[in-house]
């Protein structure tokens, strides 16, 4: 555990020396390759110290974090060209590595919760040095204080759990039947806005928006799954209480999914839509985890993962038609086959993964959900017919809107993409769809 760990601590000197951003770029490739032709078995933790280890749950989401910072610095090509500071862009990419590192693979609800909210320090620091336009202050004011307003009250359950067991290591922990009600709430409020759920999902649209690529792709990617792994980590504990309380949540993240879906239709920005797609499919995973059955928890999973890759993808083909027209307004973006044609496959190619088409992780996922859900209560697949069905059309809307239909008459250049482009999307549709062949490994 602590040999990859090292690993990207001793690359961060390479950081403030110039010349070095594409040598980081390429060991960050080769330690992610390495960390996943070593991982040696699937049976249960592994690598286990006293403070790090991973089960399979963990590994595929550090697995998925170091992909996704890897294809970060491939995707900030303007921050290296422009050279705005892209030594400290790199260190900043690195240390934000490192606390999703450490949080995925904590061995103690401390140390977790700990790496957890300062994964929020490094994605504030991108969003205001890298970001766009000035709203980008609120929009990094709204990310703090959803998520620490939330996370203090689960400080203070974390002493309650000490004070009660003793310990706060994950293997040791025990349910804790009928503790108190404001015990369950506390506990899991703080990862349900981290996913976003619905009515505190509003820093999520603001941040994405004014993000730069590279923070919309690690929140998208991987910082909302922090909250999905925290649920599937704390379950254990709460597990009395869920049975009689979790209906609640997951009444509400699948009627927010379907509304979310609503709010999609009129976006007339592009990461706007996007971001509230994301939304609409973490009520998914919501929903799985909270019916807390096997299919939830592994459909969940794989969802995250593919969510993780094809959300991320979206946003770097919505950054590529940024960079060329400099807006993001589908009224502006619209007939972009005409410009860039071969960008109109890759659009196509996400978003058929984006409303989970057959080879997609995603398809997988969700399949598992629907039939947790469905298992958990058969009046749900009214709701379930209406997400699933509206996931379809706003992603068609998106696809149809932004490719077809005749150009805005400002653009004055064809323009292609680079090969660092489509080599970025490859990398992140080729994972997405070949791990769908491998499906048994979400089912163990």
């Amino acid at each position: 555990m602590l040999s990859y760990l090292l690993m990207i601590v001793f690359l961060t000197p390479l950081c403030f020396l110039r010349g070095y951003w594409w040598l980081i770029h390429s060991m960050m490739f080769l330690t992610s390759f390495v960390f996943m032709i070593f991982f040696y078995s699937y049976a249960d933790l592994n690598m286990v110290g006293y403070c790090f280890g991973f089960d399979y749950f963990s590994f595929s989401l550090i697995l998925l974090s170091f992909w996704i910072c890897s294809l970060m610095i491939t995707a900030s090509g303007l921050v290296y060209f422009s050279s705005y500071h892209s030594g400290f862009f790199v260190f900043i990419v690195l240390f934000l590595l490192i606390m999703l590192y450490c949080s995925f693979s904590s061995l103690s609800l401390l140390s977790f919760y700990i790496f957890f909210e300062s994964s929020l320090i490094p994605t504030l620091l991108l969003i205001l040095g890298w970001g766009y336009q000035p709203e980008r202050l609120q929009a990094g004011l709204y990310l703090i204080f959803y998520t620490l307003v939330a996370s203090l009250p689960l400080l203070l359950v974390l002493f309650s759990v000490y004070d009660v067991s003793k310990t706060l290591y994950f293997p040791l922990l025990f349910d804790f039947g009928s503790y108190y009600f404001m015990f369950y709430i506390f506990i899991i409020l703080a990862f349900l806005i981290k996913m976003p759920m619905f009515l505190v999902h509003l820093w999520l649209p603001s941040a994405h928006v004014e993000a730069p690529i590279s923070g919309s792709m690690i929140l998208a990617g991987v910082l909302l799954k922090l909250g999905g792994y925290g649920i599937f980590r704390v379950m254990k504990i709460i597990s009395f209480l869920s049975m009689k309380f979790n209906y609640f949540w997951l009444s509400l993240s699948l009627s927010g999914g379907v509304i979310v879906s609503f709010i999609c239709f009129r976006q007339v920005d592009l990461k706007s839509l996007i971001a509230y797609s994301s939304v609409a499919h973490m009520s998914m995973v919501i929903g799985g985890l909270m019916t807390m059955n096997l299919w939830g928890c592994m459909g969940s999973f794989s969802l995250m993962i593919g969510h993780g890759l094809c959300s991320s993808g979206l946003f770097c083909l919505s950054n590529i038609i940024y960079e060329r027209l400099g807006s993001r307004s589908l009224l502006i973006n619209k007939g972009m086959i005409n410009l860039m044609p071969s960008m109109a496959l890759w659009w196509f190619l996400f978003s058929s993964s984006n409303m989970a088409a057959p080879p997609s992780l995603n398809l997988m996922g969700e399949l598992s959900l629907l039939n947790s859900i469905i298992s958990w209560s058969t009046f749900s697949f009214l709701v379930l017919i209406f997400l699933s069905f509206f996931s379809a059309v706003y992603t068609l809307y998106m696809y149809s809107y932004s490719q077809h239909g005749s150009y805005y008459m400002g653009v004055y250049t064809c323009s292609l993409g680079y090969f660092r482009e489509y080599h970025l999307l490859f990398l992140h549709w080729l994972p997405l769809n070949i791990l769908c062949l491998k499906g048994d490994y979400f089912y163990i």
